[in-house]
């Protein structure tokens, strides 16, 4: 049956109101300024023309060792100060701890009072190979430029070069007049580098496309950010989410199942017709929240 043993302590409630999210790859807004857009950010996800990815990659090294460090009860105070005062994660000065917590606070926000982190963080623990495709569907959240690349990864097929010089010219195409030639090509190469580390590139200078590892903690992710974003039974599964898994949905539809027998997400179907909720990952107030918008 349910888990719920197992999930309760990766839980800490969400103090802010969440609300219907929209999230695409070319979302390029400023700072928030409505409350509907408060919200957004209450919840995680982030939007604005800032990228980590400019300077950094989704530093999944970085992401793993410091959560293998740190309880899942840590506070966003705590994971700085394992970062900065700690040196957890070995940077050789001040600059650079204080720029690494920074990055991964931008990326995943590092706070157990925000759903998306408190998710991750939940799921993390309970499969260890869905790591890297968790970390990504969190970046992606989080990173307008990482969401921008998707559809150009998407439209590789495996085995098939994706070099810089392609990533520049998707992120030109999409986002002209955005960058400098040095700017552009240094963020591309962070882009594709992202890609690598989630497991849909392999090559270290020559990439090519392969296939991400997808099971079933990614996809009750995927599906949970489907759902908060204000999906429901099929457009789950035709969601920006669900896509960015690369998987077919025959096989999604599998893993959805064996999440639900993990306790992860409830699963019901009938026909065509589907329902699926997560009354262990989402608080009461956020399920009575994003019942009222359906």
């Amino acid at each position: 049956m349910l888990v719920k043993h197992r999930l309760a302590s990766a839980f800490v409630p969400v103090k802010q109101a969440v609300t219907r999210i929209t999230v695409r790859a070319n979302l390029l807004k400023a700072t928030p300024k409505t409350d509907n857009e408060e919200r957004i950010y209450a919840l995680g996800f982030r939007t604005g023309k800032f990228s980590v990815h400019t300077s950094r990659t989704m530093m999944l090294t970085e992401l793993k060792t410091i959560l293998a460090a740190l309880p899942p009860e840590a506070t966003k105070d705590d994971y700085f100060r394992g970062i900065i005062e700690d040196n957890l994660l070995g940077k050789t000065t001040l600059k650079a701890r204080n720029l690494t917590a920074q990055h991964l606070a931008e990326l995943y926000s590092l706070d157990a009072n925000v759903c998306l982190f408190r998710v991750l963080r939940c799921l993390w623990v309970m499969e260890e190979q869905a790591r890297p495709v968790l970390a990504l569907l969190c970046a992606l959240a989080r990173d307008t430029l990482l969401r921008a690349s998707l559809d150009r990864i998407l439209q590789a097929q495996a085995g098939e070069h994706l070099s810089t010089a392609d990533m520049v010219a998707w992120l030109g195409s999409q986002l002209p007049e955005r960058f400098s030639r040095a700017t552009i090509t240094s963020t591309a190469q962070n882009i594709n580098s992202t890609w690598t580390q989630a497991g849909y590139l392999f090559g270290k200078r020559n990439k090519k496309r392969t296939l991400p590892l997808v099971t079933p903690a990614a996809v009750t992710f995927g599906l949970l950010l489907a759902y908060v974003e204000g999906a429901r039974a099929q457009r789950l599964f035709d969601s920006f989410w669900v896509n960015a898994l690369d998987t077919p949905k025959d096989k999604i539809h599998d893993l959805a199942v064996a999440a639900f027998q993990h306790g992860w997400l409830d699963y019901r179907r009938a026909g065509d017709v589907i329902d699926i909720r997560f009354p262990n990952l989402l608080t009461f107030r956020e399920q009575e929240i994003l019942s009222e918008q359906t």
